[in-house]
């Protein structure tokens, strides 16, 4: 690939995944041109895996007041929603310092209101990329339905719950006979619900992106199958994107690479503190069974939704060397966590798969052009909330390569914010 095989673009995003292909379209909406490069087909590396859920209200941050003392059962228990592998843990100490850190009560309130910002108008903005291409349907309302097998920890006065409901969010908690008559399918285990309503779920993330990458490339975006190995600054202000099958220039470079995005930052001296959160999903096509909602077991941390190919069971947060082996046994545990959310789940033709989450320690991405280095913008690090923050983020990198002030505080979300 050269510049001379394909025609120069005003604006070269490296990675489509959902992020980056909703900055594509943002970005043709203003007249600008664009090429996608990504290794793999556009959406369905890690955007591919996730549960599904696009809610306005997905605004509590990871790391909240008291998870602190949590964390140690929750890495002992069989089945448990963390796993840190040994070797990795010089890695990830420093990172997880900072993780905690941001959890007072006073940072959360911060975070969420930065959240809110990229998430409260996410349902519309897919059915507006979506509206003509036939796949419309790939977005269907939904509730949230948080499920405790203690039915005193479902208190909607509890802090994550209270920020939603100052954000806008309509909650009511329900027992065991009203969530059982709304999820008949549910084990009896579980003795109470809050519900979160009001927002939605994709029932097929890898083909939003699939549809929404095509409707980019019929708007006139470029896209090549390649592995982008560097960044260079040219002298004429450009940049140089090198991938393993060539090198095309471009004036401006949108970086929304997920959790490689650190490997093309670090020759340029920048070094961020961003970890590879591996998530796992098991999916079942012969469920035999209704999933009216998105799920969330509270206990397990793990998420389920019905998928157009079957139920999905998504979850677990596994700190790791990004490019490690998967870990067989968080498939089988993941699996064993879906049985119990569904006594009479049929497990025939099970499927798996992992990908990596992009994660600060602060639960936010960064967005925005890099101080000195003219051109180039970050556009990564959107930890579990990628497909929900994806279309506002298109939004604002759009605003950002066109010199338009972005209508919304981007100070949360600053590229120098890690800095000491």
């Amino acid at each position: 690939m050269s510049n001379a095989d394909h025609p120069s673009s005003d604006v070269t995003i490296v990675g489509a995944g959902i992020v980056g292909i909703c900055c594509a379209l943002s970005i043709l909406e203003t007249g600008k041109t664009v090429r996608l490069i990504d290794r793999a087909a556009p959406g369905q590396a890690t955007s591919f895996g996730n549960a599904g859920v696009i809610s306005p209200w997905s605004i509590i941050p990871q790391s909240v007041p008291g998870l602190w003392k949590k964390i140690p059962g929750m890495l002992l228990r069989e089945n448990g929603p963390i796993s840190v592998r040994v070797r990795h843990l010089p890695k990830l100490i420093p990172w997880g310092l900072r993780f905690l850190r941001n959890g007072t009560a006073e940072q959360v309130a911060a975070a969420a209101t930065a959240m809110d910002t990229l998430n409260h108008a996410n349902v519309d903005l897919y059915r507006k990329h979506l509206a003509g291409t036939g796949h419309e349907a790939l977005v269907q309302d939904s509730w949230y339905v948080h499920a405790f097998r203690d039915p005193r920890k479902a208190s909607t006065a509890d802090l994550g719950y209270r920020i939603r409901a100052e954000h806008g969010a309509e909650l009511e908690r329900i027992g065991a006979d009203e969530l059982h008559a709304l999820e008949p399918a549910l084990s009896r285990e579980f003795k109470a619900a809050v519900l979160i309503k009001g927002q939605a779920r994709a029932v097929s993330p890898g083909k939003i992106g699939e549809v929404l990458s095509q409707k980019a490339m019929a708007l006139g975006a470029t896209l090549h199958r390649a592995d982008v190995t560097a960044l260079t600054h040219n002298a004429d202000g450009t940049w140089s994107v090198h991938t393993d099958t060539g090198t095309v220039c471009a004036p401006q470079v949108v970086v929304a690479a997920g959790a490689w995005s650190v490997d093309l930052l670090r020759p340029l001296g920048l070094d961020v503190p961003l970890q590879a959160e591996r998530g796992y999903h098991v999916e079942f096509p012969t469920a035999g069974i209704e999933v009216n909602n998105s799920i969330m077991d509270t206990d397990m941390m793990a998420v389920a939704s019905a998928m157009e190919t079957g139920v999905r069971v998504a979850g677990t947060a596994e700190f790791t060397d990004r490019d490690a082996p998967r870990n067989e046994k968080r498939v089988r545990e993941l699996a064993t966590i879906a049985k119990r959310l569904f006594p009479d789940l049929d497990t025939d033709g099970m499927t798996s798969w992992m990908g990596s989450r992009p994660s600060f320690p602060d639960s936010l991405p960064m967005l925005g052009e890099f101080p000195d280095r003219p051109g180039l913008y970050s556009a990564f690090g959107h930890s579990h909330y990628g497909l929900m923050m994806a279309p506002k983020t298109g939004q604002i990198l759009a605003d950002l390569v066109n010199n338009t002030a972005p209508n919304t505080d981007l100070s949360p979300f600053s590229v120098t914010r890690f800095e000491a």
